[in-house]
Order: C-alpha cells, then structure tokens, then sequence
C-alpha cells in the first residue's frame, strides 16, 4: 500500500476539521498519520520472523463549550467513516464536563526548517536487505568470541507521515525514515554464564554499522566473565547513556515538564532560576536536532518545534509545555505535544532531550577515576520516586575502575541515592554522544554515589 501524498493527508485533515464544525464543535482538530514498519526478528542466534506493518488513520478531537471530545478512525479512504468519527468526538464532548482550563487550539505559527528527515535508501529497502543487516550482525558476533550467544534482536526500518489541522488556521505535515539494528547477547565459559548486554544503532539515514553492534554486544559479554565482588560504599561513577536512559525518563525529565509541576509532582516547583544540578551540566531539549530521533518540524498539535534551554551550568532555565498546560499558566507552548501515532489526544513528552558534551574522551573520562565502577545497564529503574528523586536500582553487570582502567565485572551491584542530589554531583562530562531515543547523551562521571555490594 503506498504511502499517503502530502496533499491527501492535509485535504483528509483539513476536511475532518471542517465536517467537525459544521456538526457544531466550537474547535476542531485532526491529526492524520500514516506509518510502514518492516522488521526481522532474531530468536537464539537465529533469524526468525520478518514482519510488516502498515497503519493510517485519523484522529478528531473536539471542544465544545469548553467540553472535550476524541475519536478516531482508521478507514481513511471513506468520507462516511471520517464524518461518522467527528459525530463520535462530538458526542464524546457533549457528554463530558467543562475543562474550565481550557482555554483554545494552538494558533498557526511559522515552522523553522529541519535537516531532511527522509532518506531514499531507506524507502527502498527490502526485507531481504534487513535479514543482511541482521546477518552481518549475528557474522560479526561469530567471529568475535566463540564463548558469545546471540539471544534475541533485529533489525528494522520504517517510515511516517504526519499532517495537522485546527479550525485556527494550523495546517502542516511532515515525513521522516528510520532504520536501526539491535543485539542482546551472552558469554558461556564453564559454568559461568553472564548477563545479558545488549547494544544498537539507530539512524534516520542509513548510516548503521550491525557489525559495531555485534562487535560491542560481544565484546561487553566477554568483559562480563570474570567477576569479582565489590564492598558496599561509595564510589564515583560513570554511567553510560544506557543508564543514564533508564535513570532520567522516571525522574528528570518527569520533573520538567509542566504538568507533573502544575500538579505538585515536580521537586522542581518553584526554582526556576535555582541551582539544581552540577555548573558542568547543561541540558536542552531540541525537537530541531540534525539526525534527532524525535526531530521534526512541529510537534502532535502542529505547533513549531524549538530548542528549548532546560538546565544551563547547573540552573534550571525553563520548563516543557504542550499548548494546554501553557495556556493554565500564560506561556508559550515549547512544542512538547506528543501522541501515539492517531489513536490519542497529545500528552506531554521531551523530544530529544539533549546532555550536551564536554571536551574529555571516554578515555580520559575513565582516567579521572581512581577508585569506581562502569555502570551500563539498569535494572529497576521504573520504581524510582519521580517526585522526590529516589532511586534504588540493580547494575547487573557494572565494570570495576582502578587508576583509570577497567579491571572486572561485578553482578548484582545495587547502587542507591537521589537523581537529584546525583545531577549535583557530576564532575565530569564526556564528549561520546549517542542517540538513546528520547535522550542524547555522552558518559557522566558522578562522585559519591551509594554502592551496595554482593
């Protein structure tokens, strides 16, 4: 089924917003989306399934003296189906209270340009050309460590488009591509087998590498075998972007978003212009970041997207908005509106929330640490308290560092502390950037962090 032209999806959203009105919304909004996802799959060293999925449809939301409504459909191709979903949404908001919150639509404002979010190559590939991928990784695992197993994985590519409509003049659409390659991996030596590590390459060209990927998944599978035990204290940390991913979606970034603070679940209420983390941490969130993995030009209301300061050496700059929570406090929306694909009305998420680098390399990173442990994975990290910052989480494995060097794995490590006295702590910031989905992030060295060991 081919994709959807620019001009069906934003006529398809423009027409769902005017058969709303005439029904007799007072606002109408239509978000059309449009998605194609292949995908192969790896089960025990072996390439399993290939799958495909299409999906389109749109999504109509409502208000009516102040009331709001939603309903969606995903027959696109029949004006029936689409007038009969805005009856839906108006009857929703007919039969729902006033939000006295409410205040409107977002407006219509210009839209800043975006790196091309689509790449050629990656509309053209095959199912074949994934099971390569996939192959090359599993190839590149093989030759590494014959002691190494390839437990499950993939590789995937996709491709959505977007339009937005609003009955305030909100007319917009935009594309983008990805592809990515993933590997969770094992070491057997004896009767020791290690924990799963797990590595990936995402991209929003086609510009992986699954040899790295089954090269590092291996390499952190062997580096696992040997463990040793280390005593409960404290200890400077590094954490990798794995966990920083882990740690901060439960907590940080809950706490910046407007309405976790509006509802008094924020520790951050209240200290804009306060010192909240280290004078070396800077951190943005940017829905206009080249090669972003949430880029793009407008956010799930169509309003722009912007790079939006968060924490600036150590002091809290701003907060994150979608239109509805700016409206309550008389703000801008920073263009944090976010949905899962048409099936919802917006919630509020970052984009990519962006640790900027410093100027140390991994290696001199690791040289600043004397006496600490290499913390990569995460177990645990969705029970943290998002509200007062508690965390007690299982680093299975982490890495043990002597005068700069990495000596050993250690199981079961359970580190504990508070996410924001951890942000004040961090000492040193590197400069190895990924893309870890929602978070971009190099290596932070974070001092005195609660170590229990096995």
């Amino acid at each position: 089924m081919a994709a959807l032209s620019k001009e069906a999806m934003l006529n398809l959203a423009e027409k769902a917003v005017k058969v709303a009105l005439q029904k007799g919304a007072s606002e109408a909004e239509a978000f059309v989306y449009d998605g194609k996802a292949t995908s192969v799959g790896i089960e025990r060293g072996q390439i399993t399934k290939t799958s495909r999925i299409v999906d389109r449809g749109v999504g109509i939301r409502v208000q009516v003296h102040s009331a709001i409504g939603f309903a969606y459909t995903n027959i696109v191709s029949d004006s029936a189906a689409v007038e009969d979903a805005a009856a839906k949404a108006l009857a929703a908001a007919r039969a729902s209270k006033p939000d006295k919150d409410w205040k409107a639509l977002p407006e219509r404002k210009p839209y800043a340009a975006v790196t091309t979010m689509v790449d050629g190559e990656i509309l053209a590939l095959r199912s074949e050309d994934l099971v390569n991928l996939a192959s090359r990784m599993l190839d590149a695992v093989a030759q590494a460590d014959t002691r190494v197993f390839s437990v499950e994985g993939g590789a995937g590519a996709g491709y959505v488009s977007n339009a937005v409509a609003n009955s305030n003049g909100v007319a917009a659409f935009d594309e983008g591509t990805v592809v990515e390659c993933s590997l969770a991996t094992l070491a057997k030596e004896g009767n020791t087998v290690t924990p799963i590590c797990f590595e990936f390459n995402a991209e929003r060209n086609l510009n992986v590498d699954p040899e790295w990927v089954g090269r590092e998944a291996a390499r952190l599978a062997v580096s696992a075998l040997k463990t040793k035990r280390v005593e409960t204290k404290t200890y400077n940390l590094v954490f990798s972007q794995f966990a920083l991913q882990e740690l901060l979606y439960y907590t940080l970034i809950n706490a910046v978003k407007a309405d976790s603070v509006e509802r008094n679940q924020s520790p951050f209420k209240d200290k804009l212009g306060a010192t909240v983390g280290s004078k070396c941490l800077t951190i943005v969130d940017d829905g206009l970041l080249a090669g972003g993995l949430r880029t793009g030009m407008f956010d799930a209301e169509g309003v722009p997207h912007q790079k939006t300061p968060v924490i600036e050496k150590g002091v809290l700059k701003n907060f994150l908005y979608d239109s509805y929570t700016a409206n309550k406090q008389g703000r801008e929306s920073t263009g944090n509106a976010s949905r899962a694909g048409y099936l919802s009305t917006p919630s509020l998420e970052a984009t990519n929330f962006r640790i900027l680098s410093g100027d140390k390399s991994p290696e001199e990173l690791l040289g600043e640490v004397d006496d600490g442990l290499m913390v990569s994975y995460l177990q645990g990290a969705h029970s943290s308290n998002p509200v007062s910052g508690e965390f007690s989480v299982v680093a299975t494995p982490a890495w043990r560092i002597r005068k700069g060097e990495i000596e050993h794995a250690s199981r079961g490590v359970m580190l504990a502390g508070n996410i924001f006295e951890l942000l004040k702590n961090v000492s040193v910031v590197a400069n190895n950037e990924r893309k870890m989905g929602q978070l971009v992030a190099p290596w932070l060295l974070v001092e005195n962090v609660k170590v229990i060991g096995k």
